[in-house]
């Protein structure tokens, strides 16, 4: 049951959450964009199943209002170029259209072109003669998040951003719009677009179900905000709508798949990721575009690679990571994301091949890559006996990460969420030296900011990372501390046989066969359709807890 919360509520809600990704369009021939203005601007038709949301503009064209909606249904959704295509088309039907400039300032942040962005606001505000005066508050809110985002340590900027909006409902409670941005401006920083909502974003976004019950876009939003404050059940109601609401959206699947798998319901997600996969390259190809210009198509093959991890089908998780790593990287955010690889291979005891990994990715045109890459290269070297070259690595990644800002205008990662990485070979540098104490206070402070970063993939790979550190502790003899990893791995995730794997092992160390047992048990449940080679079976085999042939218990 999806509650709604009554306005005067949503008002005392204080803020809540992170940042969203905020940038370019050189459709506006801007420096800093990453998608070519000829794909921005190719004609288009109109589509179906991209969404519900509405906005009245002042037009007198019925086709260009109906390319402006399907412009917004595609902002809404991230889907940066088709938003792009959609209202340049109005703009071709109604030169003096000033949403659709404004539209098109908005694409330019999703795109990481911040003069674009400027640049298609000032167009806007030319044509504001013609506009209503609803419209016109719109320029002046844009134009107010805008000067937000040039500072983002200005709270003043921030706040006057949000009373631009506050202002302009009081005016038009009834605007479901509105409320959306008034969602998105509850996140961290100005350039909060719906993905990293907190609990006051919730409300807001409530406040629009109360409006518009099926608003697709706000169950979009929901599904973020819901996943980054815990509450998973109600952002998998969220996707389902979501997905149902906007059928022909690869990020609508997707975000459904994000929370099947949060419930244990691997299958039932991959299904999802795989949707999402098939709509996206369906349209590369008859669009004839590069999916290295869609930020979205790596990001989804990254978490389809992690179900397949999750279910120990290693081979099809690396044949996923590296159709992955194959893309070209365009961003910070896409840069950091490539760590997935080489810490793939870390776990799977392939150290030579995680350090080239790691050592390509140091190399990276983006700080954020640099950075992890040297810390996942001194894990490499420290398993391979190296720690005089791994202590090199790990000033080389402690000196990249005074270059990661502390606060980022986009969903590029900030300091706080690299650090952990630089933070757990430190970690594991001390507890191999054997100075466990230390390395234990290091280490679990890297759990608990690995625990707490938002996002899918940084839940999937936080798991994969305590796993690590798990078996590292036992590598050195520490068994409490791998006692601490495993609960901490079950309590963030139950549903991973690894998480039970670890617990088995800890308990056979201290002679708790039974607990072992049932452990080893929960382990091979939830890897029936693991890798028959996969070296964690032979693990449960070797520990004569269950048989190897048909996973029957030994008396």
């Amino acid at each position: 049951m999806i509650r709604v919360l009554p306005v005067f509520i949503l008002l005392l809600l204080a803020p809540v959450a992170a940042s969203a990704q905020d940038a370019a369009c050189p459709a506006c021939s801007a420096p800093g964009g990453y998608v070519p203005a000829e794909l921005l601007d190719r004609t288009l038709p109109l589509r179906k199943g991209v969404g519900n949301s509405h906005e009245a503009i002042t037009t007198a064209s019925k086709e260009a209002q109906a390319y402006y909606d399907q412009g917004l249904n595609y902002l809404e959704s991230y889907v940066w170029i088709e938003a792009a295509r959609s209202f340049h088309q109005v703009l071709r039907l109604d030169p003096s259209c000033a949403m659709a400039s404004l539209g098109l300032s908005y694409v330019c942040s999703g795109i990481e072109d911040k003069e674009g962005a400027k640049q298609y606001l000032e167009k806007a505000k030319a044509l504001a003669a013609g506009a209503s005066e609803r419209e016109r508050a719109r320029l002046n809110i844009r134009e107010k998040q805008l000067a937000a985002i040039d500072d983002l340590k200005d709270t003043a900027r921030f706040m006057a951003y949000k009373k631009a909006i506050d202002d302009a409902l009081a005016k038009r409670m009834d605007d479901p719009e509105l409320w959306l941005l008034r969602g998105n401006a509850e996140e961290a920083t100005a350039s909060g677009r719906g993905q990293r909502g907190g609990a006051a974003s919730v409300a807001y976004y409530r406040q629009v179900l109360a409006l518009v019950p099926n608003h697709a876009s706000a169950h979009h939003y929901l599904v973020h905000s819901c996943e980054n404050i815990g509450q998973i059940d109600e952002a998998l109601e969220h996707g389902a709508v979501y997905a149902r609401l906007s059928p022909a959206i690869p990020h609508a699947a997707h975000m459904w798949g994000h929370d099947l798998r949060r419930v244990g319901k691997l299958d039932a997600a991959i299904a999802e990721f795989k949707k999402a996969d098939k709509l996206e390259r369906d349209y590369y190809a008859a669009e004839k575009i590069d999916p290295s210009f869609d930020w979205h198509h790596a990001h989804n093959l990254d978490l389809l690679a992690s179900c397949y991890q999750h279910k120990g089908q290693m081979k099809l998780t690396e044949a996923t990571l590296r159709e992955s790593e194959k893309l070209d990287v365009l961003s910070g955010y896409r840069a950091f994301a490539q760590r997935e690889l080489p810490n793939f291979l870390l776990q799977r005891g392939r150290y030579d091949e995680a350090l080239a990994a790691a050592q390509a990715l140091s190399q990276s045109r983006f700080v954020q890559g640099r950075c992890v890459g040297h810390a996942l290269a001194g894990q490499a070297l420290l398993a391979l006996g190296r720690k005089q070259d791994a202590a090199t690595e790990l000033a080389a990644a402690r000196h990249e990460l005074e270059s990661v800002p502390v606060i980022f205008d986009g969903i590029n990662p900030p300091r706080a969420a690299v650090e952990p990485w630089v933070d757990a070979l430190y970690g594991e540098m001390l507890l191999r030296d054997g100075k466990n104490e230390e390395a234990q206070n290091v280490l679990k402070g890297v759990i608990q900011a690995l625990r707490s970063t938002p996002g899918p993939d940084a839940w999937s790979q936080g798991l994969f990372r305590l796993e690590s550190m798990a078996r590292s502790a036992m590598d050195v003899g520490d068994w409490e501390f791998a006692e601490y990893v495993a609960a901490q791995m079950i309590d963030h995730d139950a549903a991973y046989g690894g998480s039970h794997l670890a617990l088995a092992l800890v308990a056979r160390e201290r002679g708790e066969l039974e607990l072992a047992r049932q452990e080893a048990a929960s382990a091979r449940k939830y890897w029936l359709d693991a890798d028959r080679d996969m070296k964690e079976l032979a693990q449960l085999h070797d520990m004569h807890v269950v048989a190897a042939s048909d996973g029957r218990e030994s008396q």
